[in-house]
């Protein structure tokens, strides 16, 4: 709350009426402790809770009036909304001043010039628009900066707002500012906000129960004895090994786990750590979605739009992982710095597919999480050099077509408390998946051709059957029967020609 702020009438409006019986040595001490408490610096994260209006009662004590004054007033502006919903924990609140947003007017400053250097003139909604900040904060930085002569106007426009452009001064001003960083995005929201906003959304918050496996799984045809196994996998919202033979759906599966959680969290757009900026919001990994109605809980005006409404992420890393992905990367160009995976991938999942086939050793992985998987919290190096903990909170999945003791030791094997095995499907699922597969490729389901391929192409000569088989045939044969102008359909023939092809070097 700023100073100005720190007066008796920033009480809700709502609260009890003051006890006559209270002395005046106590409302004295009350109005003492609102007045250190107004200032301080903003509403710590420790506070973040719904607002919540007093319930009407007996006469309080006088402790217990001026303990209720001052709980409600260090309440006022917490940093986030709880909506006791499990699919969207948390909406994040705009911040009535830059104190309580977490920033300076140096920061906002520096960003300011950058985008009007960028794009040369802009209305100051435009500005704050950019910034992603509410206007009447944006306002006295853009008023300073015109009272310094570092701008000017060009005009006016609608409700009381000009048109900004920087000055000769101001532009070489602006070229400064651009040799520690480009940037001119969002403004920043502080790392202790993003702390609490992961501890708010965890994972280990969420505790799906089958219904939500069922339904996250409804599209893949799963056994219910394995479906037993990855549900206290999935609640326990740490690591699990998918391990098996190729083919057989480990990587849809892990892909699908995210489904069961809550739908929605908050990500913000930038993070200010240690003086550095850096990005967290990357739209090749999260999936936007933002409220095409409030349905009641906030209106827009009311929500920081420094933060991102994503769906829970689902981040893939394959052969390609190295570590430099694992760690904070800065261009050398425009010295802004990306987050890396595990961080964007928090309250989510992190898949790492056909582990033990990445550009970088499995020990370098292992040693470089074998703390953070078992303590939730990792430590990362910003551009200044200095090491910061950042939360570790993701479901991490190993997906793998090797025998995992065959990859790492017994100490981390220790940390990945779940080990599922992903077998071939039985001969009843194969058949089952066959009819699946059909109606989405729209082939005619012809039980009897299904026979065929089994007593012909697998029993013979003992091959395995895969979940993958049922959709790869099929697909060659919807290819043949396009090729050759035929209609869709399933015949001996088509599965011969199929078979030989898929299974030639096999």
């Amino acid at each position: 709350m700023a100073p100005n702020q720190a007066t008796p009438s920033s009480v809700s409006p709502n609260s009890p009426p003051a006890n006559p019986r209270v002395g005046s040595h106590v409302l004295e001490e009350a109005l003492e402790r609102i007045n250190r408490l107004a200032s301080q610096s903003p509403v710590s994260s420790s506070t973040v809770r719904p607002f919540q209006q007093p319930s009407a009662g007996p006469p309080q004590t006088p402790a217990a009036a001026s303990a209720a004054i001052v709980k409600e007033v260090s309440s006022v502006k917490p940093f986030f909304k709880l909506t006791h919903n499990a699919s969207e924990p948390i909406i994040p609140l705009e911040p009535t001043s830059l104190e309580a947003a977490g920033l300076d007017g140096q920061i906002v400053e520096e960003i300011v010039m950058r985008f009007l250097l960028n794009r040369g003139e802009a209305s100051g909604r435009a500005i704050a628009d950019q910034i992603k900040l509410p206007f009447r904060l944006v306002e006295p930085t853009l008023s300073r900066l015109k009272a310094q002569q570092l701008s000017g106007y060009l005009g006016a426009t609608a409700m009381n707002d000009y048109i900004h452009t920087l000055s000769d001064t101001g532009r070489d001003r602006a070229r400064r500012h651009l040799q520690k960083t480009t940037y001119f995005g969002s403004a920043p929201i502080t790392l202790d906000q993003y702390v609490e906003s992961i501890r708010l959304q965890s994972v280990e918050h969420q505790h799906p129960s089958r219904d939500d496996l069922k339904k996250a799984f409804s599209d893949l045809l799963v056994s219910p004895q394995l479906l037993a196994k990855l549900g206290p996998a999935v609640n326990s919202g740490r690591g699990m090994f998918l391990f098996g033979y190729p083919g057989n759906g480990k990587t849809s599966i892990a892909e699908r786990v995210t489904r069961a959680f809550g739908e929605f969290i908050w990500i913000p757009r930038a993070i200010l750590v240690d003086g550095d900026l850096l990005r967290v919001f990357d739209p090749l990994n999260h999936e936007e979605c933002p409220h095409e109605k409030m349905d009641g809980l906030l209106s827009e005006s009311q929500i920081d739009h420094r933060w991102v409404r994503i769906k829970r992420p689902t981040i893939v890393a394959g052969g390609e992982l190295t570590m430099s992905m694992l760690e904070v990367t800065r261009n050398a160009e425009t010295n802004i710095s990306d987050s890396p995976l595990q961080l964007k991938s928090n309250c989510g999942v992190l898949l790492i597919d056909d582990f033990g086939r990445q550009r970088m050793s499995v020990d370098e992985l292992l040693n470089r999480w074998i703390v953070p998987l078992e303590k939730r919290y990792d430590y990362l190096t910003v551009s200044s050099g200095k090491k910061v903990q950042i939360p570790f909170d993701q479901l991490v999945i190993f997906s793998t077509n090797l025998e995992p003791k065959d990859l790492v030791d017994d100490a981390f094997l220790r940390r990945i408390p779940y080990k599922i095995e992903v077998q071939n499907p039985t001969e009843e699922a194969f058949r089952k998946l066959f009819e699946i597969m059909c109606k989405v490729l729209k082939i005619p389901h012809k039980a009897e051709m299904i026979d065929y391929l089994i007593e012909k192409h697998y029993k013979p000569i003992g091959r395995p059957m895969r979940n993958c088989h049922p959709r790869d045939l099929l697909l060659q044969i919807r290819s043949y029967c396009y090729f050759n102008s035929m209609p869709l359909e399933l015949k001996r023939e088509y599965f011969d020609f199929a078979v030989e092809n898929y299974f030639s070097i096999m």
